[in-house]
């Protein structure tokens, strides 16, 4: 005969499961409600200091009403694009040397603890190198320095990612492309990149949202500027960098321009993260029709 547990037995596992489900429920609400009382407040101090002044005209100088950071949305938007034209494919290329052509080897372990040392490498050591290796030479500040230093930063994670999401791609797969007589270089970019491309893409935006918001490498090579950008070889303005020099200035109208300027910048980030998410979920990244 089939054992029956007792009501008791029954009892005891529903309340434990009740208990736990609770807990979860307690944790997501702990996780949650920093970000979301951070988000409520820069609503509350941004929104209102937000007008089309800000998104059109250039800063103001000290003493002056009014003003915006319209060369700070342009030039952190060249910085972020120069950073992942450079970092990206630097990314995922050794991610596919990592998983599809590196094994064991010698090489493969040395860039796979590398990649997971800069990891954890503060981001004002890049800014750092940076200086060194390009402003120091060049003998000024720069897009081009900024846009590495930030490169230097994505390249970690979007590696790792990649060599992760091609782990996930079953074996078959890749051996039924190779039986074809498919040689393995078409394979690994029209089959395994192919079909990893959703969390590769996801792993490229983290790495896009960790750099967007970033200071330190900043103020050691793009430094700033209150003109428009004309060129890469320029010092030239960023919304992180914007904001920190408003926050610590000692005038309420830099302050409020700073509240405004964070408030586009996080808004900024969760667009672009939303419709790269939107586009990949449709399929249009992966080749759905």
């Amino acid at each position: 005969m089939p054992h029956r547990p007792s009501r008791a037995n029954v009892g005891r596992r529903q309340a434990a499961n009740h208990l736990f489900t609770i807990l979860a429920i307690l944790s997501t609400v702990l996780v949650i409600a920093p970000l979301f009382a951070i988000l409520v407040y820069l609503l509350f101090q941004g929104v209102r200091s937000l007008n089309v002044a800000f998104f059109t005209h250039l800063p103001r100088p000290v003493g002056e009403p009014g003003g915006g950071m319209a060369n700070s949305i342009v030039g952190s938007g060249i910085i972020l694009a120069l950073a992942s034209l450079l970092g990206i494919p630097v990314g995922i290329g050794a991610g596919i040397y990592l998983h599809e052509y590196g094994g064991g080897k010698t090489l493969a372990n040395a860039i796979r603890f590398t990649a997971d040392v800069l990891n954890g490498v503060p981001s004002i050591v890049m800014g750092i190198a940076a200086y060194s290796l390009i402003v120091v030479p060049q003998r000024h500040f720069s897009a081009f320095a900024a846009g590495v230093a930030l490169a230097i930063m994505m390249v970690p994670t979007v590696t790792r990612t990649t060599e992760e999401m091609l782990a996930t791609v079953p074996n078959a797969v890749r051996e039924a492309a190779l039986g074809l007589g498919i040689p393995k270089w078409r394979t690994v970019m029209t089959v395994s990149l192919k079909t990893a491309s959703p969390g590769i893409i996801t792993g490229c935006m983290l790495a896009f949202a960790r750099i967007a918001g970033e200071t330190a490498p900043l103020l050691f090579t793009a430094f700033g500027n209150q003109f428009w950008p004309t060129s890469l070889n320029e010092p030239i303005a960023a919304l992180p960098l914007q904001i920190f020099v408003y926050a610590v200035s000692p005038y309420d109208e830099w302050h409020r321009l700073a509240w405004a300027g964070a408030l586009v910048l996080i808004v900024m980030i969760m667009v672009s993260v939303t419709l790269v998410r939107v586009v990949t979920g449709r399929g249009m990244l992966k080749g759905g029709h």
